[in-house]
């Protein structure tokens, strides 16, 4: 008989809320987003709703002696680290939760929701000022969004300072901290203002044009949720929840034919593709250093070859060569192993590509001039340029906005994504081409098939 030692205690987080049938947003969203972040979920659900991506059909609440008999059935035999709270529809509902979380003495994140996407009322009025009487005082965060930081404060919210005010307001009401959230706001970014310990901390991100926002809320609070089980402190759970649902809003998933749900697994996603970028890169690096003559085509400046994973978030998400790949007499010389963060201009040519075609991954760059054009034009691929020379002067001011810049004229002059983009340089700025593909091996494929090309052509031409 084998024994298997149990090892440390995994953390577990609780989540108490609605069940979204299309399992979207609710408890569902909840579990999603604890295995995400690698801690056991446990719920209790406090509602049945029948819903879709168009919107709430029917909302069952269950009986208050269920949602007891749900919490004291998990808190006899799991030990719970942090609990949420999500859908509360009545406030029978939010004494019964409220009793178990003031024995438990564990942190809490409250949700307090008041409306689905599509509008439908999640909460009864009673229940709504028994859950700012009863659960915001025993709180450890509490997460609204405007409308709902609105009604919870009787303040109207029209701009980041009236959101400052708001969440101090919560934390006045007993709650340990506050999260206001910037989405209804407007503007090209979102910024979530968190109230805690007596100062306010920003967190900002990118505004991401899609309808697939359903569950975005409740990622956000079982992301805090999750973070609180394992022992984080506040600001950095927030930090962590805030860049969770960013991914999860930007790879949301177009189900349905309503509002999609977000994709809390997004990151998972993300962080195991990591090993296979550089697993992919570390192959095509193999094949290169094995190509006959390919030292001619690397640049004064050096090359790199780079490969973002598919939920890219920024440049730390593209793999690259740490001082380049370079050329040493007739041989080329990688200097060290791809790592992520690594490159900066060559990965700035995937990042804006990915904006508009999410299949053109990679791209590595190699020497310029009119034969390599020529040739890769004869081989039938798609070739588009960009001239440095008409570099706006505020781009050209802020280092490493050149590549982005170029990148975007470049693919908007051909309408899509071309397989190599080209400059001719500027005063102290090399001469440069690009080439793109779907990954790092089908970059180096490319590059092999241009090489054997111009030596083809080298041959003609002595004959």
């Amino acid at each position: 008989m084998v024994s298997i030692s149990k090892g440390k205690r995994f953390p577990c987080a609780l989540t108490i809320a609605g069940s979204d049938s299309s399992g979207g947003a609710g408890i569902q969203a909840d579990l999603k987003t604890f295995a995400a972040l690698r801690v056991y979920g446990a719920s209790v659900i406090t509602a049945i709703t029948a819903q879709n991506t168009r919107g709430v059909h029917e909302v069952y609440a269950l009986p208050p002696d269920i949602v007891k008999q749900q919490l004291d059935a998990i808190l006899n035999d799991l030990s719970v680290q942090a609990a949420k709270t999500g859908m509360l529809y009545t406030s029978e509902i939010i004494d019964v939760v409220a009793d178990a979380i003031e024995a438990m003495k564990i942190p809490l994140v409250v949700d307090p929701i008041i409306r689905a996407k599509s509008g439908t009322l999640l909460i009864r009025e009673e229940a709504f000022e028994k859950l700012v009487k009863r659960l915001i005082p025993i709180a450890t965060v509490v997460t609204p969004n405007v409308p709902e930081a609105e009604k919870i404060t009787g303040m109207r919210i029209k701009s980041s300072e009236d959101a400052e005010k708001a969440a101090k307001a919560i934390v006045d009401m007993g709650a340990k901290a506050a999260v206001v959230k910037g989405g209804h706001l407007g503007g090209n970014v979102v910024t979530d203002i968190l109230y805690f310990d007596g100062r306010f901390r920003y967190y900002v991100s990118e505004r991401i044009d899609t309808k697939n926002t359903h569950g975005t809320g409740c990622v956000f609070s079982a992301a805090i949720a999750a973070e609180l089980a394992k022992g984080r402190e506040i600001p950095k759970a927030v930090r962590i929840a805030k860049d969770i649902v960013t991914i999860a809003i930007k790879y949301g998933l177009d189900v349905g034919g309503g509002i999609g749900p977000v994709d809390p697994m997004a990151f998972v996603y993300r962080e195991a593709e990591r090993a296979l970028v550089l697993q992919n890169i570390d192959a095509a690096i193999r094949i290169l250093e094995r190509a006959d003559g390919l030292f001619e085509l690397i640049p004064e400046v050096g090359s790199n070859l780079v490969m973002a994973v598919e939920h890219c978030m920024g440049a730390m998400d593209v793999a690259g060569i740490p001082g380049r790949i370079v050329r040493a007499g007739e041989r080329i010389v990688v200097t060290a192993c791809p790592t992520f963060g690594a490159s900066r201009h060559v990965a700035n040519y995937v990042l804006v590509a990915m904006k508009y075609d999410p299949n053109v991954r990679a791209a590595m760059n190699i020497k310029y001039s009119e034969e390599i054009i020529n040739v890769c034009k004869e081989l039938g691929w798609k070739v588009s340029f960009y001239d440095r020379s008409k570099e706006p002067p505020e781009v050209k001011k802020i280092e490493g906005r050149s590549t982005i810049w170029g990148a975007d004229v470049a693919i908007k002059a051909l309408g899509q994504v071309p397989d190599v983009i080209y400059h001719r340089g500027d005063w102290g700025k090399e001469p440069m081409t690009i080439i793109l593909g779907k990954d790092a091996i089908d970059v180096v494929n490319k590059i092999l098939r241009l090489l054997n090309a111009l030596k083809e052509g080298a041959k003609k031409d002595y004959v």
